[in-house]
């Protein structure tokens, strides 16, 4: 049986519309097609944009180009949810105009309608976005990028753009984009943060149209590898007090931790015109290859309470050319971000969201304790698809280590992905060297490394997708995340360990369920 999904126009189509026909029983069945990870329907997608939470929705805006599997004229394409698991997609929300392409940005709820394009009855959603003009690119101007607003008042399902637009000038930097909006209630203003180059700037506002610089941060911090992008900002408590402290995200192409792209983040204080980090010093938000442009959700309800945070599971070295076939890229996995102070240092943690657990398959669950293994051993399974799964693992050093110990998944074609810890020299790693197809970039690096001690113990917790892998260490201490390419899905687990004995105290696996 067959049948039609049908988009709006593209910038280069206008009115045309296009129609894919696809074989119901294959519907994300594609090769590589991740089963639980957000992935476009079709065409190309990268940042994560716009993502805020209303009436009972939680929006996933996204740079998106329809017309191909490659970046071109960028929209906002749209989806929701209700659970942060399973996505609806939804009508492409912003198309390319006069003014230039759709470039990343956010959106807000504007409760109290200080932009005047609702009422306090019905509060507009209210979208903040670059506009890049091509145009003026090609003739070598500066002034390329500037920031727009449209509205919405039925739910983000139709949006109007903002007449006066664009709201925000650029000053002359020719990398001046991705605005990040929130109400700052003790100034009882709107903030705004925007990379400019190689660090970001802040303005305020009183209605979300008329802007006022504030100040910058980032030129003296950080790591300036290449250019500063997708900024984010926000308060956020401190585990086991009722201290706040202020998180900057700051995502960089190049210059992340295992090449090309990477997120790090400052921690400190801000009052409504002036950031101020604790320290200057270089922290890496996830240490994997693929994991860039993350931000978080706005107007998540205080009875939650948590901070909701998701990324472009890619990398800009070879985001392009990945072997996919009628799409291209997926988002991770949705992660609540957390803060601790330790030994006077101020730690972001990563956590899977605790909506994934509805996932879990019944009576799919592998369950063993207390394994020593002093070289290779198979886990032998009972049926379980392996390449849409969870790991959870916790292992013990018996003694003396001195070499690496860990988990292997491999195929039916041996090819394999190693995920593990040098004792050797105090890393953990994710090695897809032999994980399948690497052949389509020279940039797809095989190895990611990240210092880190452990004394006794380690705890992985892993979420595997057909094409993508998520490891999540002692609770969100340290996170990675990986693509890789396999001839056909991971079906077989190893632990392993060349130096020595370790136990793997608890080995829990479980079969996950497809969202599509």
């Amino acid at each position: 049986m067959l049948f039609s999904v049908f988009i709006g126009c593209s910038s280069r189509t206008e009115k045309k519309k296009k129609e894919i026909s696809v074989a119901r029983e294959n519907y994300y069945q594609e090769k590589y097609r991740p089963q639980y990870h957000f992935s476009p329907e079709f065409g190309w997608m990268n940042d994560p944009n716009g993502m805020v939470y209303y009436q009972g929705e939680y929006h996933l805006f996204y740079q998106y180009y329809p017309d191909s599997t490659v970046w071109g004229p960028m929209h906002w394409g749209h989806a929701v949810s209700t659970d942060l698991v399973h996505w609806e997609h939804l009508p492409i929300a912003l198309y390319p105009d006069s003014i230039g392409y759709i470039f990343s940005g956010s959106a807000v709820v504007d409760w109290k309608n200080t932009s005047g394009f609702g009422t306090s009855e019905n509060p507009p959603l209210v979208a903040v976005f670059t506009y890049h003009n091509m145009e003026l690119e090609k003739k070598g101007r500066n002034d390329t990028e500037n920031q727009g607003i449209a509205y919405s008042t039925d739910k983000g399902r139709t949006w109007i753009k903002y007449k006066g637009n664009p709201v925000l000038l650029n000053p002359g930097i020719k990398d001046f984009r991705d605005p990040k909006v929130f109400w700052n209630e003790s100034t009882r203003h709107w903030n705004l943060i925007l990379s400019a180059h190689d660090q970001v700037k802040l303005y305020s506002s009183p209605n979300l149209k008329d802007w006022e610089y504030e100040s910058s941060f980032g030129a003296d911090a950080g790591a300036h590898g290449g250019v500063w992008e997708c900024p984010d900002l926000f308060p956020l408590k401190m585990e086991g007090t009722d201290q706040h402290k202020w998180v900057m995200i700051v995502n960089i192409n190049p210059g992340g931790p295992n090449g090309g792209s990477g997120t790090q983040y400052f921690v400190g204080d801000f009052d409504g015109h002036q950031f101020t980090p604790v320290s200057k010093d270089i922290n890496w938000l996830d240490w994997g290859h693929d994991n860039y442009a993350g931000v978080t959700w706005s107007d998540i309800p205080e009875k939650d309470g948590r901070r909701l945070f998701i990324g472009w599971m890619s990398n800009w070295n070879y985001a392009q050319v990945v072997p996919t076939t009628i799409w291209r890229s997926a988002m991770t996995i949705p992660r609540e971000i957390t803060l601790k102070q330790e030994n006077g240092n101020y730690k972001v943690q990563l956590n899977p969201v605790k909506e994934l657990l509805k996932l879990r398959m019944p009576n799919t669950e592998i369950n063993i304790t207390d394994l020593s293994v002093s070289n290779t051993k198979l886990i032998r399974t009972v049926p379980l698809r392996l390449a849409c799964s969870e790991i959870i693992i916790q292992f013990q050093a018996e003694d003396k280590l001195s070499g690496e110990f860990g988990l292997i998944l491999s195929n039916r074609q041996n090819e394999l992905l190693r995920i593990g810890y040098s004792d050797t020299d105090n890393k953990l790693f994710v090695d897809r060297e032999k994980a399948g197809s690497n052949e389509f970039s020279p940039k797809f690096e095989g190895l990611a490394t990240a210092p880190y001690n452990i004394e006794k113990y380690v705890k992985f917790h892993i979420y595997i997708d057909v094409s993508s892998i998520e490891i999540f260490v002692d609770n969100g201490e340290l996170v990675m995340s990986e693509t890789y390419f396999m001839s056909s899905e991971v079906n077989k687990l190893h632990i392993f360990s060349d130096g020595g004995n370790i136990k793997a105290k608890n080995v829990i696996v479980r079969e996950l369920k497809s969202i599509w």
